[in-house]
């Protein structure tokens, strides 16, 4: 079913008037207000705030109010400051992201070793170098950040896997910020690096550089599990963490690596779909031939047949597990073959699912036969079917998907009586 539609119910002037006091804070500090003053007030008028509401006011601060991507960039510590312990918790009840394999888990797994090179290995040896400069101490140092410098991995597969992703949903703003951070921590990183490596006994300096990164790379630990991923699971699909995850190794991993492939529950196949591994290599079924009542073909022929229909054409059980879908040339809504077998409600972003229920109940309640939804999408005008499927008792079996882009249908004028040429 269409990933695309989201008839979300939103309480509008709560979620503006939030929004509004939201942008109204960072305004204040921006203009000079103390921390302190303003995380009083945010917790006198805002109390809890979302992942999503972080996520549109940084979008607008900069789209709207025209604030420079590199000035949220400085706010955005103040930020966390003032969101620490004000951020809604997301609770679920499955929850595939605790799951080792996962690009959550990963991500998560990656932050605890990372806290513990920082918070424990860096810090102690930068403390003892405040009070002895020493050769072995300065090694140390090096050592330790050295190993830091595999967090390029750990912010190469966000920036590269998980943002675009984002993007996809219309969520620049964060990812912005966030990429323009990350970039901040490797120079800093580097930096030190560099200055311990050429030490000519400015200790002060490199021990603020120091501490400077152990500040900047635990916030950014909470940013990530606070708003980043709570974020990112709130928007994609089952199939696109299943597409990170598969494409995180050519990335590589931080300081641990997943410690098994994650894969999804998929339902099992009906009795008596099973074949043989010949049957299987020969693209046969066990019998070759189905028979209709008003026809026989082979299955080749059905299969190519459904292929050359100018629709896209996707079928869920009366389970709600996706069965089939076809696939044409121009699908216009892109399916893989990990999609059978999962249950619908596991195809869609989590804030649209509670759509697909609502259509699916009415489908089985026998309320509804069918339901059309239009859309647009670049120069595709995107006609959405939904069709009940039930057998000659009435018995609900399944629902049907039809997606078809009809712009060349509406665009046509006048009549054609003759072949083209």
């Amino acid at each position: 079913m269409s990933e695309l539609i989201n008839n979300r119910e939103v309480d509008v002037p709560e979620q503006t008037r939030r929004q509004a006091m939201l942008k109204e804070i960072i305004k204040e500090l921006h203009a000079g207000k103390s921390v302190d003053e303003v995380k009083a007030r945010f917790a006198e008028a805002v109390g809890d705030v979302t992942v999503a509401e972080i996520s549109a006011m940084e979008h607008s601060l900069m789209t709207e109010e025209g604030i420079p991507v590199a000035e949220v960039q400085r706010l955005c510590s103040v930020h966390t400051a003032i969101f620490k312990g004000s951020i809604e918790q997301i609770h679920r009840s499955s929850k595939p992201e605790e799951q080792p394999g996962h690009p959550v888990h990963t991500f998560k797994l990656e932050n605890r070793e990372i806290e513990r090179l920082v918070n424990f290995h860096l810090e102690l040896h930068a403390g003892k170098f405040l009070k002895n400069d020493s050769e072995e101490i300065i090694f140390k140092l090096l050592e330790d950040l050295s190993l830091l410098l595999d967090l390029d991995k750990h912010y190469s597969r966000k920036e590269n896997l998980l943002f675009p992703y984002l993007e996809k949903y219309g969520i620049y703003g964060p990812t912005k910020v966030m990429w323009g951070v990350d970039d901040g921590i490797r120079a800093m990183i580097k930096g030190a690096k560099a200055a311990l490596s050429s030490y000519s006994g400015n200790k002060d300096e490199i021990g603020e550089q120091l501490a400077h990164i152990i500040q900047e790379v635990n916030e950014m630990i909470f940013k990530e599990e606070n708003i980043l991923l709570p974020m990112a699971l709130d928007k994609l699909t089952e199939d696109e963490w299943v597409k990170i995850a598969r494409e995180s190794d050519e990335i590589g991993f931080c300081l641990t690596a997943p410690e098994e492939e994650w894969v999804p529950e998929r339902a099992a196949e009906p009795e008596g779909a099973t074949i043989s591994a010949e049957e299987q290599q020969a693209g046969e079924s066990p019998q070759g031939f189905i028979r209709f009542e008003t026809g026989l073909l082979s299955l080749h022929q059905l299969e190519t047949l459904m292929n050359h229909l100018p629709v896209d054409l996707t079928f869920i059980d009366e389970n709600d597990v996706v069965r089939y879908f076809s696939h044409g040339k121009e699908r216009i809504f892109a399916r893989t073959k990990a999609v059978i077998g999962r249950t619908v409600q596991n195809c869609h972003p989590p804030q649209s699912v509670h759509v697909v229920e609502k259509l699916l109940e009415d489908f089985k309640a026998g309320r509804k036969d069918a339901e059309d939804f239009w859309i647009n999408i670049k120069d595709k005008f995107i006609y959405i079917r939904y069709f009940a499927v039930r057998d000659e008792a009435g018995r609900y079996m399944g629902t049907l998907e039809f997606t078809q882009n009809i712009a060349p249908i509406r665009a046509l004028e006048g009549q054609k009586r003759i072949l083209s040429e």
